[in-house]
Parts: structure tokens; sequence; C-alpha cells
């Protein structure tokens, strides 16, 4: 059983709690730009499931039916608790790969970007763990683990993780030295040059005790959130594909055959001399560290939260149709999704051409829904939903829009 759609709720009412809590202390760990994009790349994450065949999953069907020992018993309690504990110690490794292997790292950075740390940055979840991350797990089905059991392990797993992303828990006493709390997960999202690579685990923490990853949080070195090179945008596309686009530049630019192909598997930030001379990347200051914060006005940040909750809901219908709903329905819907968090990405930086995408926006909702309805995909109901979806949306977009670059040109005046 997969346990997260039912745990979303409760996310949804621990962010609350937190930002309330954050208020009320008068230490607020989030911003909405960065929560919002924290929230989109999450969103973002689960529609690429959907449009996306399951490679990992067809694999793991395939493994479980002819190659496997049979060694997993779901009926034995002892069985689950060995197969959490495989399950941990793949995670342990295939995180530990993800940071240190440039390739894997490239999807895995997703989940890094946030410049805060909160609640919200759990649910920033990268989109092409579809590429390669299954492969970790491999040896799960080898063994026989039912993908029933396999699901239900890896949820709860991932369930779990939520809570440790939080500034305002503070150390645990002795359960720092067996499972992963917020102290010694504050240590893992840090890019401070003591903390960097440093606990992987997901579940427990004592894989990094034995293999020689863990770094105890340190209260005279607070953390500071983010990543080396930042990303300096919102947009959840390029959040998603700028390492790989970084690779593909540095291979096609450097003279050297053997760099080129160096630049898949090298570790974490090699990068080759000619490419790295060519195109430099700025590091972090991290003596001034500065968080990357364009800002919009009051009501044009509560009408950015509102085009979101209307996104979420399409989100939402679409994840009830994944089951049964016809493909071409779908990858409508996740498209229109797409679009509309890269519209307020490009907002939430202040992009000059927001209105332009934004136009492109609506005429291509208008074509999916004239699309979805000469085939059949869509009723006369869903129709007139989608239209009236379409005339809020971008209304709304629009106001941001003209709001902030009426404030841009006031400000450039004065």
């Amino acid at each position: 059983m997969n346990f997260v759609p039912y745990a979303v709720p409760v996310f949804i009412a621990l962010i609350l709690l937190e930002l309330c809590w954050g208020w009320i202390k008068g230490n607020n760990t989030y911003r909405v730009n960065d929560s919002i994009n924290s929230l989109s790349l999450g969103m973002v994450s689960q529609t690429s499931k959907l449009i996306f065949l399951n490679i990992g999953y067809l694999v793991f069907v395939q493994i479980g039916q002819d190659y496997s020992f049979g060694f997993f018993d779901s009926q034995r309690i002892s069985h689950w608790i060995i197969g959490l504990l495989l399950y941990d110690l793949l995670y342990y490794l295939s995180h530990r790969i993800s940071h240190e292997r440039q390739f894997f790292w490239a999807s895995h950075v997703v989940h890094h970007q946030s410049e805060d740390f909160n609640l919200s940055t759990a649910l920033r979840q990268t989109s092409t763990s579809f590429i390669a991350t299954w492969l970790f797990y491999i040896p799960c089905f080898l063994l026989g683990m039912p993908i029933s059991m396999f699901v239900s392990i890896a949820s709860a797993q991932l369930i779990y993780q939520f809570w440790v992303h939080s500034e305002h828990i503070p150390k645990l006493g002795a359960i720092e030295w067996l499972f992963v709390t917020p102290s010694n997960h504050r240590v893992h999202h840090a890019q401070n040059a003591d903390y960097v690579d440093k606990n992987y685990g997901g579940l427990l923490i004592i894989w990094d005790r034995l293999f020689g990853t863990f770094k105890e949080e340190n209260p005279d070195q607070p953390a500071m959130y983010g990543i080396r090179t930042p990303l300096n945008s919102f947009n959840p596309l390029w959040a998603n594909l700028h390492i790989y686009v970084d690779m593909l530049r540095d291979a096609w630019h450097t003279k050297s055959w053997r760099d080129k192909a160096k630049v898949l598997w090298a570790r974490t930030g090699w990068r080759p001399e000619d490419s790295a001379l060519k195109y430099p990347q700025i590091k972090t200051d991290l003596v001034h560290i500065e968080k990357y914060n364009p800002q919009l006005s009051r009501i044009s940040n509560l009408l950015v939260v509102v085009q979101y909750l209307m996104v979420a809901a399409i989100h939402f219908w679409t994840s009830l149709q994944a089951v049964t709903g016809p493909y071409g329905l779908i990858l409508g819907a996740s498209l229109v999704q797409i679009a509309s968090l890269m519209i307020i990405g490009a907002v939430l930086d202040g992009r000059s051409y927001a209105r332009a995408l934004e136009t492109l926006r609506c005429v291509a909702v208008i074509l999916i829904l004239y699309l979805g309805f000469n085939t059949g995909l869509i009723n006369h109901t869903g129709l007139s939903i989608g239209i009236l979806y379409a005339l809020v949306s971008a209304s709304l977009m629009q106001a941001i829009i003209r709001r902030e670059n009426s404030s841009t040109a006031t400000a450039m005046a004065g």
C-alpha cells in the first residue's frame, strides 16, 4: 500500500502549524516565493510520474517473476523488519551516490536547492528519478520482495523523512544515535564546508555512523542551506534540468575526448579545465551569504498562492483519473499544470517575459480544451469547468503581471 496520499492532509496541516509556530516565536522560516517553488516542484514530480512510464516498476515486476530467489514472505513480521533494514541501507547507498557522482546529483539536486529549511522543503522532489534511481533497489526484487511490500516500506520511509525538515526541533538526546532527526538532517542540507556530503540516512542514522559519513550538528556553526552554485531561479523546469544542461555544455566544449566521457560519471563538481575556464561558475560566498529573494507585493503574493491552489485542484483531479482515465486526458491536464507552474515561477523571478509566456499558456490551454472536447476526452461539463478555470487563472495572472510591471515602472521613475 502507498501511504503517501493518506499522509498529504497531515503534511499540509503540519506545514501550517510550523508556519504559525514560527510567527509566534519570531523565527519564521518560510518565504512565499521559496515555499511555493518547493510545493511546485513536488507537484511537478508527481505529475511526471503520470506522464512517463514507470520504468522501474516494469523492471521490478519482471525481476520478481523471472529471477527472484523468493526469500521474502510478507506474512512474517521478521521479514518486514529485514525488508525495512534492507530498503533503508539501499536508500543510504543511493542517496550517497546521488551526492558523490555528478550524473545522479543532476537528479537529486532539486531537493537541495532551497535556501530555506522547513517542512515544505521535504516536498521538494525531483522529476527525473525515473531515469536511473530505481536501479539501486533491484536487490529487493532479486531477493523476492513483493511489490506491495516494497511500496509499503518505501512510502512509510518517505513519510518519516517529512518531519526531519525543520529548524524548530532541537536535538533529541539518545534518539540521535539511532534515527535520522531534524538536527542531523539540517547538517545534510547545509552547504557549510564541514557539513557537505554528510548524514545520508533516510530512517536510520546508523549507516552514516558505520560508514564514516556522520557529522553532528555544531551549535556554533549554523547551517547555511542551498547549493554551492545557487540556482537563482524559481522555474521548476530549469530546477530539474540545469545540472544536465551544464554537463552537456561541458562535454560539448571540452577538447578532450576523455573528459567528454568523464563528465557523465565524475565526482560531483568536477569539470574539464577548458570548459571551466570558458564558462566559470560563481560559488556561494559562505561568509556573506545572501538568499535569492525577488520581492512581490503582498497582494501579488496572495494572488500567486491562489493561483497555485487552483493548479493543485487540477492536480488532485488528474491524480484521481490516473488509474482509469484516458492517457490523452491525463497528458493534457498534466501539461496545463506544468505550464501554469512555470508561469508562477517566471512571475516570482520577476522575468520580463512572463506576460509572453502567459499568453502562450492561455493559447495552449484553449487548444488542449478544444482538442479534448473534439476527440471526446472532455464532455460538456468538463469543457465548461475548463473554460472557467482558464478565464479565472488568466485574469489572476494578468492582474499580478500588471501590478508588478506597474510597481517596477514606478520605482524606475522615482
